[in-house]
C-alpha cells in the first residue's frame, strides 16, 4: 500500500472528527461502446426515501428521471451494509474477504495496490475521477484526477483532501461535490472516454440541511412504519443491538436540541455540529432549532410520545438532505444533455446500502434485514440499449466493476466475484442468472453492536447466522412474512428448506472462498 504521510493519513481517517414497469424490449441495434460512465453514490440513502420506488415519504424528481428514462433495479442488494465496505466492493468487484476492507475500524485501510476497475479503465485509455466521499482511508489510486472529503466529511464548509493539500470550500457539501465534478467534466480530454464517480457524503448521519431548506417537510407528519415498536421476539442480535431511535438516537447531536446549560458535554456536541459554520450561518441555524428546541422543552415528551418526536425530527432532517441530493443529480443530468453526451453515458445512481427509517424501531443499518440489504439503483442508458422499466433480477454491488468493465470493451479479470449485468441491460434473460445472494458483515464490538452474520438469501427465504460471540440462528419465509418478525429457524416443519439453505450457503462461502466458513454452523 501507498505511504501516507502523518498530515495527510489524519485527514483521511477523519483522525480530528468525532409499481411495476414493462419489461419487454423492442429489437435494438448491437450497443456501440466505448460508453463513458458517470458512478453517482450517496451515503445512506435508502429505497424507501426514492418517489420511484416509495411514494410515502417524499418526492426526488431527478432521482425519478433516470428510472423514468432507464431502467431500475427491484432487487438490488449490498453484500456488506457498512459504507466503507461498500466502496471497496464496489472498485474491485469482489466480498469483504477479498479486497480486505471488511470494516470501518481504525486500522482497516484499504490496499490501493490492488487490483480496481479505474485502474483498468485508466490502463484502457479512460479519463477518471472520483469526487466526494472516499472513506477508505489510503490515497485514491487509478485516477486521472480525484478530490475527496477526510473521513466522513462535513456538510457545511467542508474541507477536501487534493493531491497537494485540504483545503476549506465555502458552501453545503452536497453543492460543492457537484460544481467539482462538473468542472472537472467541463476541462477534461475531449477526445477520450471517462468515467467519474460522484461521491456524496449525504445522507450520512447526522443529516444536517442546507440551510435553504430548513422549512422543508416541516409541515409534514411521517407515518409510523408497523414495525416502529417491534419486541424482537425470537431475534437474539435485534434485542442487543444500539440503534434504535427510542435509546440511542441524540437528541442533540441527531435532533439537533439545543442545550441549556453551556457547561454540559452536550452543548460541547452542539457547539461542535455548529462549529463550520459562518456567524451569519450559524445565526440562521440558531433561529430555526432554537424554536424547535424551546416547543421540546416546552412539551417535555416522554416515552412512546419521545420516540415518535425524535422519528418525525428525523425524518424530516433526512427528508430534506435528500432534497439537495436530487437538486444536485438533476444538474448532472441537464449538464450531459446540454453537452451532448446523454446518448453515449450511462448514468448510475445508487447508495452504499439500505437505511432503516423507524423500520423495527431504528436508524442506521449493517443488519441483513431487508431495509439495509437492499439498495436502491436505477440507470439511465446509452444508446443501443433500449431497455426500460424493472429489472427484477437480484443483482449486488460487486457487479458494478464488471459490468463498466464490459460497456468499455475491457476484459473482466477471472478473479472478481461479481456478474456483469449488460445482458440484463440489454433486456436478455439469461438462464443462469444468480438464483441467491452471500452475505457478510464483520464490524463487531464496534458502534451500535450489531452482531457478526453471514447469511444466504434466495427470491422467498433467508438464512442467517450471528456467529462469533453467539451462535444464533434466523431464518425467515419473505413472501409470507416480508418484515421478518417471524423467525422459523428450528421448527420441524421448515426441517427440509433450512437443509437446503445451508447447502446453498455452504456453496456459496465455497465459491467466494471464505475463509469464515460453514464449519462454524451446526
Amino acid at each position: 500500500m501507498k505511504t501516507l504521510n502523518s498530515k495527510l493519513f489524519y485527514s483521511l481517517t477523519g483522525a480530528a472528527a468525532v409499481a411495476s414497469l414493462p419489461s419487454c424490449a423492442p429489437k435494438q441495434a448491437e450497443p456501440q461502446g466505448p460508453y463513458n460512465i458517470v458512478y453517482i453514490m450517496t451515503d445512506d440513502h435508502t429505497a424507501q426515501m426514492m418517489s420511484c420506488y416509495d411514494r410515502r415519504y417524499v418526492h426526488t424528481p431527478n432521482l425519478d428521471r433516470i428510472a423514468q428514462d432507464g431502467v431500475r433495479f427491484t432487487n438490488s442488494f449490498v453484500a456488506n451494509s457498512l459504507s466503507g465496505p461498500s466502496r471497496a466492493w464496489m472498485i474491485t468487484g469482489k466480498h469483504s474477504h477479498a479486497n480486505g476492507f471488511a470494516d470501518n475500524e481504525p486500522g482497516t485501510v484499504f490496499d490501493n495496490t490492488q487490483q480496481t476497475f479505474p485502474k483498468l479503465l485508466q490502463a484502457a485509455g479512460y479519463q477518471t475521477a472520483v469526487v466526494g466521499k472516499w472513506h477508505l482511508k489510503s490515497v485514491p489510486t487509478g485516477f486521472d484526477y480525484w478530490e475527496i472529503i477526510p473521513g466522513q466529511g462535513d456538510y457545511y464548509n467542508p474541507r477536501f483532501i487534493t493531491p497537494q493539500d485540504t483545503l476549506r470550500n465555502e458552501g453545503y457539501i452536497s453543492d460543492i461535490i457537484t460544481d467539482k465534478s462538473l468542472k472537472w467534466l467541463d476541462n477534461r480530454d475531449k477526445e477520450k472516454p471517462f468515467c467519474i464517480l460522484i461521491h456524496h457524503k449525504a445522507c450520512h448521519r447526522e443529516w444536517q440541511p442546507d440551510l435553504k431548506y430548513l422549512n422543508e417537510y416541516e409541515d409534514v407528519t411521517f407515518p409510523i412504519p408497523d414495525t416502529f415498536y417491534d419486541n424482537y421476539e425470537g431475534r437474539v442480535a435485534a434485542q442487543a443491538q444500539e440503534m434504535s431511535i427510542a435509546k440511542d438516537m441524540k437528541l442533540v447531536a441527531d435532533n439537533k436540541i439545543i442545550p441549556k446549560d453551556e457547561k454540559s458535554r452536550d452543548y460541547r456536541s452542539y457547539k461542535y455540529a455548529v462549529s463550520r459554520l459562518t456567524p451569519e450561518e450559524k445565526a440562521i441555524y440558531d433561529e430555526f432549532y432554537g424554536k424547535i428546541s424551546e416547543d421540546f422543552y416546552a412539551k417535555n415528551p416522554q416515552g412512546n410520545d419521545l420516540a415518535e418526536w425524535k422519528f418525525q425530527r428525523y425524518m424530516r432532517d433526512y427528508a430534506k438532505v435528500v432534497k439537495s441530493v436530487d437538486d444536485n443529480v438533476g444538474r448532472v443530468l441537464d449538464y450531459l444533455e446540454a453537452n451532448g453526451l446523454k446518448d453515449n453515458t450511462l448514468v448510475v445512481y445508487t447508495s452504499d446500502q439500505g437505511f432503516y427509517m423507524g423500520e423495527h424501531g431504528w436508524f442506521d443499518k449493517r443488519f441483513m434485514y431487508e431495509e439495509s440489504f437492499r439498495t436502491p439503483l436505477v440507470m439511465s442508458l446509452p444508446e443501443g440499449f433500449e431497455r426500460k422499466g424493472d429489472i427484477e433480477e437480484m443483482v449486488q454491488n460487486i457487479d458494478y466493476a464488471p459490468t463498466f468493465l464490459e460497456l468499455a470493451g475491457v476484459p473482466v479479470p477471472e478473479d472478481i466475484h461479481g456478474e456483469s449485468i449488460v445482458p440484463l441491460l440489454k433486456g436478455e434473460k439469461p438462464a443462469d442468472w444468480r438464483k441467491s445472494l452471500y452475505y457478510h458483515y464483520y464490524e463487531f464490538p464496534a458502534v451500535h453492536m450489531v452482531k457478526r452474520h453471514y447469511g444466504v438469501r434466495t427470491d422467498r427465504y433467508k438464512l442467517i447466522h450471528y456467529y462469533n460471540d453467539i451462535d444464533v440462528w434466523e431464518l425467515f419465509d419473505l413472501q409470507e412474512d416480508p418484515q421478518e418478525l417471524n423467525n422459523l429457524y428450528g421448527k420441524p416443519e421448515y426441517e427440509q428448506i433450512t437443509k437446503q439453505l445451508m447447502e446453498e450457503l455452504k456453496r456459496l462461502q465455497e465459491q467466494y472462498d471464505d475463509p469464515i466458513r460453514f464449519a462454524q454452523a451446526k
